[in-house]
């Protein structure tokens, strides 16, 4: 168990329910004689909380971030999350998604369960994100002015890059990277690639497909294009999945169990856990079992006979060697 405290600055509707909330990195958990102070003053004592900042640290935070205590002090605050307990707040909710982005915890590592009822559906827009049920209003008022006004999504989490710049990555295009995405650095993520909240890269990696919630992809592996990983949101599946070291996912593939290292599925082939697999042994004996007997598994190649349309499994004896150059991201 582990306790984690964020100053925040936030948004909120008309009606004062708050929309988001953005935490600098430096004022998260920020030094023990601080964080010892402001559990004092808010009489915390385990759990989860939201308390506006006393009045009592400002001096202490200036010195920390002088600029953020000019803001508007009514959007200002103070939160403290137990990492084992589920989210219960959007203040609380976007504190455990900066420290998944800031790579201060991993996927899987810290408690979301209930976040997408926790986080209200937000019109992120070139203005700032708005409440959606008061945009049309909003809307008019920015067309009798002249003006521009640009809606980017209506989605309960926002682009990564508009709270975290992850140091030593790449994307291409960050409207696909949400905030709560864990990137290792040295990792790029091409045009196609998308990677979810609670999901993504130990290091370097090329990522073309889609790593969607809980899944993590380890050091070394690529994705390629429109390949795809399962997550536990939909479909019932509970098995998180993973990629091992030194992967290679190809184009149009798909996964559906946790993979070993040194792994590769061939393109267009998609692996679940119910899939009947041929595994080819080394005296080239042939024997039928599910993929998910082969969860974890290192050194396999995965294909389609072009003849039969049985899928097969053998060893891999392949290597997955990253471009060095492409992935300095410096």
């Amino acid at each position: 168990m582990s306790t984690w405290l964020g100053v925040g600055i936030g948004s909120k509707n008309s009606k004062g329910d708050w929309l988001e909330v953005y935490y600098p990195r430096e004022l998260i958990n920020p030094s023990e004689e601080i964080i010892v102070k402001t559990k004092e003053l808010v009489n915390y004592q385990e759990g989860n909380l939201t308390r506006p900042i006393p009045q009592e640290l400002k001096d202490d935070l200036s010195k920390i971030n002088q600029e953020f205590f000019s803001l508007n002090a009514e959007t200002c605050l103070v939160v403290i999350i137990d990492s084992e307990l589920p989210p219960h707040d959007v203040p609380g909710s976007y504190l455990r998604l900066h420290l998944l982005s800031h790579r201060l915890v991993k996927p899987n590592e810290i408690n979301l369960v209930g976040i997408f009822n926790v986080l209200p559906t937000v019109a992120w827009t070139s203005d700032g994100p708005k409440d959606p049920k008061e945009f049309v209003e909003i809307l008019t008022t920015k067309k009798i002015n002249n003006e521009p006004i640009h809606v980017f999504s209506l989605d309960k989490f926002p682009c990564l890059t508009d709270y975290v710049i992850p140091e030593g990555v790449r994307i291409a295009d960050s409207h696909r990277v949400r905030l709560g995405a864990y990137l290792g650095e040295g990792t790029t993520v091409m045009h196609e690639g998308f990677i979810n909240f609670n999901a993504g890269t130990l290091g370097k990696s090329m990522v073309e497909g889609r790593i969607s919630q809980g899944v993590v992809v380890d050091e070394g592996s690529d994705l390629g294009g429109s390949s795809s990983t399962m997550g536990t949101l939909s479909g019932g599946n509970e098995t998180l999945i993973s990629v091992g070291k030194d992967c290679l996912l190809g184009a149009n593939s798909g996964l559906g169990i946790p993979l070993g290292d040194r792994c590769i599925i061939e393109a267009g082939l998609y692996i679940t856990a119910g899939t009947k697999v041929e595994l080819i042994k080394a005296n080239n004996q042939v024997e039928e079992v599910k993929a998910s007997d082969l969860s974890y598994k290192n050194d396999l190649l995965f294909i389609r006979n072009s003849l039969t349309g049985t899928v097969q499994c053998k060893e891999n004896s392949k290597t997955v060697n990253l471009n060095e150059e492409l992935h300095s991201n410096n």
